[in-house]
């Protein structure tokens, strides 16, 4: 008695809309026969009838390019809260989420960034993202940007 080896074959997927030989009988293609999505591309934002309180009418309004594109811009840290720590203290990502100053998840997702608002009047190191004119106020107060 002999054993059989069988073999597994993997098949491409359907290629759809290229003639006879694709294997799905050329002219519908396996769209059926009419309407909309047997011709082209459906909208996303497409939803079949007018509305009158669509979903784009909720949305609060925006103008201009990016409107439904992510806000991915930093958490701001005004200069006045970095009063909080310690003179000669490092100021990092760890010690602002330590200190309550931002939000742990918020700062790993977006990121920080230092602005100049308020006056500094300890000595610290900053190893985060500042503005220039927050980095003249550190320097001014005789800390140091890394």
């Amino acid at each position: 008695m002999t054993t059989q080896v069988v073999k597994t074959v993997d098949r491409r997927a359907k290629r759809v809309g290229r003639g006879y030989g694709s294997g799905k009988g050329g002219h519908t293609v396996g769209r059926g026969q009419k309407g909309q999505k047997s011709r082209g591309k459906v909208g996303v934002m497409f939803e079949g009838i007018k509305m009158k309180k669509s979903f784009i009418k909720k949305l609060p309004l925006q103008r201009g390019r990016g409107k439904f594109g992510p806000s991915d811009k930093p958490v701001i840290i005004k200069l006045k809260y970095l009063n909080l720590f310690a003179a000669g203290a490092k100021v990092d990502l760890n010690t602002l989420i330590k200190q309550g100053i931002v939000d742990r998840a918020d700062a790993e997702a977006f990121g920080v960034k230092i602005l100049g608002d308020g006056k500094l009047t300890k000595k610290l190191t900053i190893e985060v993202p500042i503005s220039k004119h927050a980095a003249k106020q550190v320097e001014k107060a005789g800390g140091k940007v890394v």
